[in-house]
């Protein structure tokens, strides 16, 4: 692109006129304005940094850590020294960016004192040159008046009685007229001197003036750049830092940091013995031994089930009775209780039975109401949930240490010495 020209672009279109200096010093004194403009950017910038880096080196410091170990201690460790180096940098980089603004000022002063300088020069100029032309107009108006007179008192002498007087005032007037046009020449010549002082001096403002607005704009240029390979700069740098962070990191083993806190505090290889419950009361202490109950394991059989098919034997019949007592309805059924007001001499009540068929004959049994010593919460369908200090009516005692108790018209297993005779 063809460079254009201050001094071939701004000129007025009157004699008088400056506008086209007046656009030119307008620019300037906005170039002036755009300095600060940038000055006050890179100030608030290097707060910024000096703030934000202050801030990262307080949080390095400040940051705990403390209590971890081994490889992920470490690089925690690294992670916190390099965000300090990071704040130190913006620190510095704050310092950098401060001391643009200083540059940058010192620049804008300079050229300030060259605008004034020339400035002043045009002004004085532009004043010579107005107040010429004002007085070479007003010379010019006077000319014109005067040779207008003259032409009156010429033409006047012809028509008049009295002609030698006639005469001697056309005579005057002409002189006059021709003085004035002497100082209207004159006054004219002296303008155009002016002019050309002035024209010359318009167009060396304007090349001073074109200078100083692109040594303003290369100026701006270059800091603008600079900052932005600063924080390129920066960026760089904070990569650099992380990455170290980032070897460190990859050195980090789970299994590492595992094994090296068991090291530190190991306690022990197994879990202690099992607590198992002792018996307050000798094993005999009740009329009859509630037995062991056997748990079974997960990958044991239901073993401690016993068989569901029971054989009741009655004495008064002579024989034997089978009942199947995993129903609670069919063990309710079988069993029939005594009341003491309807034993007889010998000690045994006919049963209700006896009257109809033998498939439907029933045992007698004997009430045992139990208390719970112990809570047991069930852990299959066939249990029932017991609560210490509960009263339970035991309806069958078996081998396996497992006893089918009723409590509140419910019937399950429960562990037999987890119950105590009253």
């Amino acid at each position: 692109m063809a460079p254009l020209m201050f001094k071939d672009a701004f000129w007025g279109t009157d004699f008088t006129c400056h506008t086209g200096y007046d656009a030119v010093i307008q620019r300037l004194r906005d170039g002036r304005h755009m300095c600060k403009d940038m000055e006050e950017l890179l100030k608030m910038r290097a707060l910024a940094e000096e703030k934000y880096g202050k801030d990262l080196v307080t949080i390095a410091r400040k940051a705990g850590g403390h209590t971890e170990i081994s490889t992920l201690r470490a690089s925690f460790d690294e992670i916190k020294t390099q965000i300090e180096n990071i704040g130190n940098f913006h620190i510095q980089l704050s310092d950098i960016l401060k001391e643009e603004v200083k540059k940058i000022e010192t620049f804008r002063e300079r050229q300030k004192e060259q605008r004034k300088k020339f400035e002043s020069i045009m002004e004085k100029v532009q004043k010579k040159k107005i107040s010429l032309f004002k007085k070479t107009m007003e010379s010019k108006r006077n000319y014109e008046v005067k040779c207008k007179e003259a032409d009156e008192a010429e033409q006047g002498v012809e028509k008049t009685k009295h002609l030698e007087k006639a005469r001697h005032r056309a005579k005057q007037c002409r002189h006059a007229a021709n003085e004035a046009e002497k100082l209207y020449f004159i006054n004219v010549v002296q303008l155009e001197g002016v002019r050309q002082d002035w024209e010359d001096t318009h167009k060396s403002t304007c090349e001073v003036f074109q200078q100083l607005e692109g040594d303003r704009i290369g100026m701006l240029r270059c800091a603008l750049w600079d900052h932005c390979n600063h924080f390129s700069l920066q960026c760089v740098k904070d990569d650099e830092f992380y990455e170290e962070a980032r070897k460190l990191l990859e050195q980090c083993d789970i299994t590492t940091d595992i094994n090296c806190f068991i090291e530190m505090k190991r306690t022990g290889h197994g879990p202690p013995e099992p607590i198992v419950f002792e018996n307050y009361y000798p094993k005999d202490a009740f009329g009859d031994s509630n037995g062991q109950a056997h748990f079974a394991g997960p990958g044991e059989d239901m073993a401690r089930r016993r068989d569901t098919n029971h054989v009741y034997c009655d004495p008064l019949l002579g024989s034997s009775v089978t009942s199947n007592i995993d129903s609670p309805q069919n063990s309710r059924s079988v069993r029939t209780y005594i009341d003491e007001s309807e034993l007889s001499d010998g000690g045994c009540a006919q049963l209700p039975g006896l009257q109809q068929a033998a498939s439907l004959a029933t045992v007698s049994a004997v009430e045992d109401i139990y208390t719970v010593l112990y809570a047991y919460d069930s852990q299959a369908e066939d249990e029932l949930d017991i609560n210490r200090g509960e009263v339970v009516q035991v309806l069958d005692r078996g081998e396996d240490g497992w006893w089918i108790v009723e409590k509140n018209g419910l019937t399950g297993l429960v562990p037999g010495n987890y119950l105590g005779k009253i």
